[in-house]
């Protein structure tokens, strides 16, 4: 940790956090505001995977059974836009209020992590939307017949869509979080693979968690896992610390001064 974390005053860093916490939440606004122009562009977008699932026979369109559900329902597709063009923001200002506890070869890692964060994240939305979410809602669209028509309503889809498009993007941190650890020390590929069948099991209680009770969902978020966690175990070997061995420890006390 750097000197300055240190002499800086508890008031101080919580005046910090406060500066940063309105940074984040009037990028939020401003997020907000531009996509709300756009609301019914964006909830067309997102809903456009189910109602090509739907049968055509049954109609193609959601409901809504309250009467203020449409309207909130476009204030929080708004919202979430909003906090979507938000995150690179509020991710480099959560770098810059911890940055004062960082050393300085540790500060030149901010701006890939900013980027990489928002790429990963985005990327796992991406997946989410254009593979989960073909697939998925053909699945279970395919249990409508002439006795079950599907009526779902604008509240229940977002919140199904939401969940499943923020848990594909969390999990797609995998790779960036296993380079940090590995830099850090804390992780080796090794150990990763001595942990596989652990780090399998956990996997598919994780796709349990964060997907809805359905098979079907659970896999479709599994099967990514599995390969993340491999590219994990290759992140590990190529750019985790190396262990120091007799060898370079002898070496090292021979080159140190006397």
């Amino acid at each position: 940790m750097s000197s300055d974390a240190g002499k800086m005053p508890f008031t101080q860093h919580l005046e910090e956090l406060r500066h940063r916490l309105i940074i984040c939440a009037v990028a939020v606004g401003i997020g907000f505001l531009i996509s709300y122009f756009f609301k019914e562009k964006i909830f067309e977008v997102l809903i456009r995977p189910l109602i090509e699932a739907l049968p055509e026979d049954q109609g193609q369109t959601l409901i809504y059974t309250a009467p203020h559900e449409a309207f909130l329902t476009y204030l929080k597709v708004s919202f979430l836009a909003g906090v979507g063009l938000a995150v690179p923001v509020i991710l480099f200002q959560f770098w810059r209020f911890i940055a004062p506890g960082l050393y300085e070869n540790e500060k030149r890692y901010m701006y890939p992590i900013v980027f990489l964060s928002s790429f990963f994240f985005l990327g796992g939305a991406l997946f989410g939307y254009f593979i989960v979410f073909p697939y998925g809602f053909q699945f279970f669209a395919s249990f409508a017949n002439d006795y079950i028509a599907p009526m779902i309503s604008t509240k229940e889809f977002l919140s199904f869509a939401v969940r499943l498009l923020i848990a594909f993007g969390l999990v797609f941190e995998l790779p960036l979080v296993t380079f940090f650890l590995a830099k850090l020390g804390l992780i080796s590929s090794t150990f990763l693979r001595r942990q596989r069948k652990y780090a399998i099991l956990l996997i598919f209680i994780v796709a349990a968690i964060l997907t809805p009770p359905d098979v079907f969902t659970q896999m479709l978020m599994a099967l990514p896992l599995l390969i993340l966690y491999e590219m994990s175990v290759w992140i590990a070997h190529f750019f985790g610390r190396k262990p120091v061995t007799e060898e370079t420890a002898e070496k090292g006390k021979s080159e140190s001064p006397a």
